[in-house]
């Protein structure tokens, strides 16, 4: 702030300097009436000395001087600038020369041209009129650059960098402070950006730390979780085999079939919670494809599926990661659709092509392209179902690190998945 008032001094003091200038060679011109005795006098000393003109010295009157005779000759000269181009009387007159005729009696002898003294004052004072107008206008333009410079440097250049710096707050990026310089104008505004970049990032740093231990905490549940309901599930099974009424068989097959929809879910959570750990590996070796059969079967309790001949070739999977997939694919029309699942394969370029078909309601068009989203669930076909979103997305992200691809399509009467299995 102390600089930019010395500047404005300055400023200040150039304007006034250059007006006190301007001023004063302004006032510099007075004009000045001729002097009559000293024309009289030099129309006199001519007269006498006309028959010897020659003679004649006109450095005791008057600068420059040219005389005619009565026929417009040049009986003498003396002339240096501002008489330089008057070669007749007519001339001179339109110059604004004085022009003083010499007569003896009625008898005209000549006419005498000399500068006009006021006019030449003026011509003076208005060069240096010019001169006074040109410095002053170059002291503004040195002023006005000055002021320009200080503005830029210390207003614009830090208004550049303060937006900068809220673009970059803005797309979180928030490890660049922002640079104080020792003039800044707007220090203190500027060391609050700041303060607020440093605040930003130490609640962004305390909000990863929560949900990294939020996401260990629900990987760690979910694993602890499956153990008793695998647990559940074995001692369901084995009342089935053990217990003969009909009615307790019943009801413990129920008990079964929701340990196996919670042992599901718990699954889902618990590859979600890996992969946002980055902890969700997948592990690929060649694989033949007749274990798509066996992984089917493994996953089709109701035995919906229809399946087609499945090609003979080598796949690069993992083989846990990919039963995961089909056996979320299965549930899922299980679910919403509850109907026959037709099941056909191909070879296409470089990867085996394994469709899933059921044949229920099938998708909107429109949620087509959510529906692999975590946590996303249809608005229509999943009211009244249980389940988390997170089926597809997890098959979607194992298809992807397995190098494969899961497309979604829902034809007309139903709704179908295509996995996309690379080859050896």
């Amino acid at each position: 702030m102390k600089f930019y008032i010395r500047l404005l001094l300055t400023i200040a003091a150039i304007i006034i300097c250059g007006i006190i200038i301007f001023a004063g060679i302004t006032s510099s011109y007075r004009s000045s009436k001729t002097d009559t005795l000293l024309l009289n006098d030099i129309t006199q000393t001519v007269k006498e000395q006309w028959n010897d003109i020659g003679a004649f010295d006109s450095d005791a009157f008057s600068d420059e001087m040219i005389i005619f005779n009565s026929d417009e000759f040049v009986v003498y000269s003396d002339v240096s600038s501002e008489l330089k181009d008057v070669n007749s009387v007519e001339e001179a007159v339109n110059k604004g020369c004085l022009c003083l005729s010499v007569a003896d009696g009625s008898r005209l002898l000549g006419t005498i041209i000399i500068p006009d003294p006021d006019k030449t004052k003026f011509n003076i004072a208005k060069r240096k009129l010019i001169m006074a107008a040109l410095l002053m206008a170059m002291m503004f333009i040195l002023a006005g650059t000055m002021y320009g410079a200080y503005v830029r440097k210390n207003i614009i250049t830090p208004f550049k960098e303060m937006e900068q710096f809220a673009v970059n707050v803005a797309s979180g990026s928030l490890d660049e402070p922002i640079m104080l310089e020792k003039n800044n104008l707007f220090g203190a505004f500027t060391e609050s950006f700041d303060i607020m970049r440093e605040e930003l990032k130490r609640s962004r740093q305390v909000e990863n730390e929560l949900k990294q231990k939020e996401k260990e905490m629900i990987a760690s549940l979910s694993h602890d979780l499956k153990t008793p309901i695998t647990g559940i599930k074995l001692i369901c099974e084995l009342l089935m085999v053990k217990v003969k009424d009909e009615y307790v068989g019943e009801k413990v097959g129920n008990i079964h079939q929701k340990a196996e929809q919670i042992n599901i879910l718990v699954s889902d959570l618990l590859s979600s919670a890996l992969e946002d750990l980055g902890e969700m590996n997948v592990n690929c070796c060649d694989e033949s494809s007749e274990i798509l059969h066996e992984l089917v079967a493994e996953h089709d309790s109701r035995c919906l599926a229809n399946e087609g001949v499945i090609p003979q070739c080598l796949m690069r999977v993992d083989r846990p990661r990919l039963s995961q997939v089909i056996g979320n694919i299965i549930s899922n029309s299980y679910k919403y659709a509850g109907t026959v699942i037709d099941i056909g394969y191909s070879i296409n370029d470089s990867y085996l092509e394994m469709y899933i078909r059921d044949h229920g309601a099938g998708v909107p068009a429109d949620e087509l392209d959510l529906i692999t989203s975590k946590f996303y669930r249809g608005k229509k076909n999943s009211v009244g179902k249980e389940g988390s979103g997170l089926g597809l997305y997890i098959a979607s992200e194992l298809m992807d690190k397995m190098n494969g691809e899961l497309i979604c399509s829902s034809p007309n009467d139903g709704f179908c998945v295509t996995l996309m299995i690379p080859l050896s």
